[in-house]
């Protein structure tokens, strides 16, 4: 007897962990707005991982911007400001977003960027505006275009 109450209150266990699971794993899909938020906070930790390649994936091919720079120039861009920094953190907010027909978007964010270059005194601190043109790609937002500046100052 105890045995069998053992043996149902294991498969109430392993069903509930199994609805638990389906759950999460089901629901709605995930509206263009909502993709776009997970969007930025995807890139802010592929900062914060100094992952240079995650954040060349989530930019076109097409790539082009007002200073000039294509997709490979931003990679470079990165390589060597992660190579500076030893460590990284950002703070990012969403100052707006607009969706266009499901299929682009634009992003203005403001974002704090500390970085430590060694453990003494080199720590540095900025605050930029960023403003992205995205296009939605199948299911993937890329990065199309973009301006950016410091905080108060002219984005180019």
């Amino acid at each position: 007897m105890i045995s069998m109450l053992s043996e149902n209150h294991a498969a109430r266990r392993i069903a509930l962990i199994a609805a638990c699971l389906l759950a999460a794993c089901g629901g709605p899909p995930m509206g263009p707005e909502e993709a776009i938020r997970q969007w930025v906070a995807q890139g802010q930790e592929a900062v914060e991982d100094k992952d240079r390649g995650a954040l060349v994936d989530m930019v076109s091919p097409a790539y082009t911007d007002a200073r000039g720079n294509t997709r490979d120039d931003l990679g470079n861009i990165l390589r060597v400001y992660f190579l500076r920094q030893q460590k990284i953190a950002l703070i990012t907010r969403i100052e707006e977003l607009t969706v266009y027909d499901d299929s682009a978007a634009r992003v203005t964010l403001q974002v704090g960027m500390a970085g430590t270059k060694d453990n003494l005194l080199g720590f540095t601190a900025d605050a930029y505006r960023f403003e992205l043109e995205l296009e939605r790609d199948d299911d993937d937002w890329l990065l199309l275009s973009a301006r950016w500046g410091q905080l108060g100052q002219r984005l180019r």
